[in-house]
């Protein structure tokens, strides 16, 4: 697929995107473009074209698969993400986590606040990140402003697995990666996590790999 000129107007770059169809190519680790905060959503993509944006990057959070995706993630210095979580999880695993189903949605100019002090640290993983997971202590309850793909205030509090997520997608629109967050002692393979660290919370991990949880 060819990457569209980062000079380019950024109506013609998401056109230069979806001009092939199926899933969008993700950016890694490395790509300046998820480094840069995006610019604010201000009407760059007119209705049509941001409607076909949003539904490429939903079809390209499925196929990742993924529970949330940025439009830096797809190269588009936007500030626009898509979530979805049907949380197929077994419930202690759940409960654990604070892990609830959320329908698709998208998130135009969000921006996050901590409600109260408590954290919560779990492994956390990328797909921008490949093959890698880490525990990220995150504020356990945020309160998200902005809008959605229509223009209507989106003004919500969202606790638990919800809120790792809305805070993981927000912070791609500023620039910031999960791993700038985590734990590094944490840091561990897909593979190494399923054998040894599928528990519900990571107390095992950081009793073994030698680092503190909040």
């Amino acid at each position: 697929m060819a990457v569209p000129s980062e000079r380019a107007p950024l109506a013609e770059q998401v056109e230069q995107l979806l001009a092939e169809e199926g899933p969008l190519a993700v950016m890694a680790a490395g790509d300046p473009v998820l480094r840069r905060p995006s610019e604010p959503f201000e009407g760059q993509l007119d209705p049509a074209l941001l409607s076909r944006f949003v539904e490429a990057l939903r079809i390209t959070m499925h196929a990742a698969p993924g529970v949330g995706l940025a439009a830096p993630q797809v190269g588009v210095p936007l500030r626009i993400a898509v979530i979805e979580d049907p949380a197929p999880v077994p419930e202690e695993v759940r409960v654990a986590r604070g892990r609830e189903p959320q329908p698709f949605r998208v998130l135009v100019n969000p921006s996050y606040e901590p409600v109260g002090t408590a954290r919560a640290a779990f492994f956390e993983g990328c797909l921008s990140v490949p093959g890698y997971q880490a525990v990220v202590a995150r504020p356990a309850e945020v309160r998200l402003t902005g809008a959605d793909e229509h223009g209507r205030a989106v003004d919500e509090v969202f606790r638990g697995w919800p809120a790792r997520i809305v805070q993981h997608e927000t912070d791609h629109l500023d620039g910031t990666l999960y791993l700038d967050r985590a734990e590094l002692r944490s840091l561990t393979s897909n593979q190494a996590l399923v054998e040894r660290w599928a528990q519900p919370t990571p107390v095992r991990a950081a009793q073994a790999l030698g680092f503190e949880l909040p």
